[in-house]
């Protein structure tokens, strides 16, 4: 039977925090970076887990599973005040060791992002053709997203869901739909129990809006209006992707109510 450190591998997972230099902050920065990823990682085993769930119609665990993943995003959000400890010259003492590093190039990002509704080819196309990551992001873009998931056990329930958006593109974002937006309101005014689900991917929206608003304010303070590393224009592009929800007609019919 393995031990703790071995089931866990912890004396390679430990080995893997590699400073470029002796500045003390360069290592707060690796392990951040470091367990955002074990958390996307973690975030894209359960939302594929819940899509599985709700083909299968199994509401419960469904429920489970989205409390699950609103309270790691929670946590992720949480973990930018940590960041925030860092002042912008302790940051720029290692700045330049990241070279042409960027969270653009986190690829389990673009696979969260994908997975969630919002699809651009873009991304994919920094990622070189052939190697696993640029696969691994082409099969998400042509796979179904979470909404679409929804959408289809709603209709699996008897809700009339219009076959444009039962059958839309899924590679392209999701966009609003007057005739979901009513099928949506008749869930909301029929079925208390289908109606907190759907407001749980409300909260699942929000949760990734606010985690997109915190990061920006975190580069803002960090280095303020500077180019981000890799290429990226830092803050002012960051800005772009604020206010862009991932399920428009879940917003949308709040007007209606």
């Amino acid at each position: 039977m393995p031990n703790y450190s071995d089931y866990l591998e912890l004396d390679r997972l430990l080995g893997l925090q590699k400073p470029g230099g002796d500045d003390h902050d360069e290592m707060l920065f690796i392990v951040i970076h470091q367990s955002y990823e074990l958390w996307f990682k973690e975030v894209l085993h359960e939302v594929d887990y819940l899509v599985g769930l709700l083909g299968a119609g199994d509401l419960p665990r469904a429920f489970h599973t989205m409390k699950r993943v609103l309270t790691i995003l929670k946590m992720m959000v949480a973990k930018i005040d940590i960041l925030e400890t860092m002042t912008p010259l302790e940051f720029l003492a290692f700045r330049d060791r990241l070279e042409d590093g960027s969270g653009f190039q986190s690829r389990q990002f673009r696979e969260l992002e994908f997975v969630l509704g919002h699809k651009r080819h873009g991304p994919i196309e920094r990622f070189a053709a052939g190697t696993p990551s640029r696969s691994t992001l082409e099969k998400r873009y042509a796979a179904p997203t979470l909404w679409d998931a929804l959408v289809r056990f709603l209709a699996a329930r008897g809700y009339p869901v219009p076959r444009d958006v039962l059958e839309r593109d899924v590679t392209r974002p999701v966009v609003p739909s007057s005739a979901m937006q009513r099928a949506l309101m008749d869930v909301y005014r029929n079925d208390p129990q289908l109606a907190s689900l759907c407001e749980r991917f409300v909260d699942l929206d929000e949760g990734m809006q606010e985690w997109r608003y915190r990061h920006v304010k975190m580069v803002e303070r960090t280095i303020g209006t500077k180019p981000g590393t890799g290429g990226s224009t830092g803050a002012e592009y960051l800005r772009t992707t604020l206010m862009k929800p991932l399920f428009p007609d879940l917003w949308i019919i709040r007007a209606d109510f």
